[in-house]
């Protein structure tokens, strides 16, 4: 894996994906985090089930790695339902969402990720799907197309994205329960990580579960995969216990910093400082200077990089704060 990826939330390969999965929480009760969103999906879970009837259709919004996916499985677990997993992209025609909810049985969850990347034409016939459950699917073409109604059993759909404002609004308002999950703060991560590394029977001490969580950028995934790559370093030039020393090790020499940046995250500051002289940048500039593209500077970096006050969006274009320019050793000017 390249070492400048080691902070990107997305997931790398089969092979860490693999490695995910034996991490991943199977219940609420489990589930680091996400209080508020945990607390109320609780009630729903629980009313739906004395009820007897399908949850309501979940929206799971916010950055990558952030356990929108985990979360969906969890839902499941908890309503004794089967659960179908697919994305936005996969379902081409509305033929491939017609099979998909033809097979369906009562209470089962589809999970739809990157659901924002829907085709439109499936988008409008999943309409009376959520709504009604039922399935109007046109045959033929011209004056003769029948349209048939096909009734479905009650279902949940499970929708993720990491782009809210790119839902539609009519597709949007069909999902009755919509949270967004939140950047972890490092008490969780803390927790996260000694769990994750029980399970790999790896002994951690408590400084390096803490050095590993402040370089996580608030996102579970990459405190699992930073713990993973620290954990390459204490078996190799340690004794394979991860103490503080050795994580911090580690991390350097993955040239991630004490906030959790890294090279491209130092590149975007740089440029944003040094070359722009602090003035706003549009994204697009900003993009093609760093060499990264729109989508992975919205969706990866930008989140933290505001959250932690090193840059901000305003309507002329994004800005760094005062905070950014003494993390590079610049010194800060006001810009009118």
């Amino acid at each position: 894996m390249d070492d400048n990826k080691l902070i990107s939330p997305e997931l790398e390969g089969s092979g860490e994906e693999r490695l995910e999965n034996t991490l991943r929480p199977q219940t609420l009760n489990e589930y680091i985090g996400q209080t508020k969103v945990k607390e109320n999906m609780k009630i729903y879970i629980e009313a739906a089930k004395k009820r007897g009837e399908a949850l309501d259709h979940v929206l799971l919004y916010g950055p990558p790695g952030l356990g929108k996916t985990t979360l969906s499985n969890i839902i499941a677990n908890e309503m004794n339902s089967n659960i179908k997993i697919t994305s936005g992209p996969a379902i081409e025609k509305p033929g491939d969402l017609a099979a998909l909810l033809t097979n369906l049985t009562p209470n089962e969850v589809i999970f739809i990720d990157e659901i924002h990347r829907l085709n439109k034409n499936v988008e409008e016939i999943l309409y009376p799907a959520l709504e009604d459950y039922v399935l109007d699917i046109i045959i033929g073409k011209g004056p003769t197309a029948k349209s048939i109604r096909i009734n479905l059993p009650p279902f949940t759909l499970i929708g993720a994205t990491t782009k809210a404002g790119s839902l539609t609004t009519p597709l949007r308002d069909r999902f009755g329960i919509v949270h967004r999950l939140e950047l972890y703060d490092e008490k969780d991560l803390i927790k996260i990580i000694n769990r994750s590394a029980k399970i790999l029977c790896v002994e951690i001490d408590e400084e390096a579960s803490t050095e590993i969580a402040r370089r996580s950028r608030g996102t579970p995934r990459i405190a699992n995969r930073l713990l993973k790559r620290v954990r390459d370093y204490a078996m190799v030039l340690g004794n394979g216990k991860i103490d503080l020393k050795i994580a911090k090790t580690a991390l350097n020499k993955l040239e991630i910093d004490e906030l959790g940046l890294d090279e491209i995250d130092r590149k975007i500051l740089e440029t944003m400082i040094l070359k722009y002289q602090g003035k706003p940048i549009g994204i697009e500039a900003l993009a093609t200077t760093v060499g990264e593209d729109i989508d992975t500077l919205e969706d990866v970096y930008e989140p933290y990089l505001i959250q932690i006050g090193f840059i901000s969006r305003t309507q002329r274009g994004r800005v760094p704060l005062p905070a950014a320019y003494k993390h590079i050793g610049a010194s800060y000017q006001l810009q009118l």
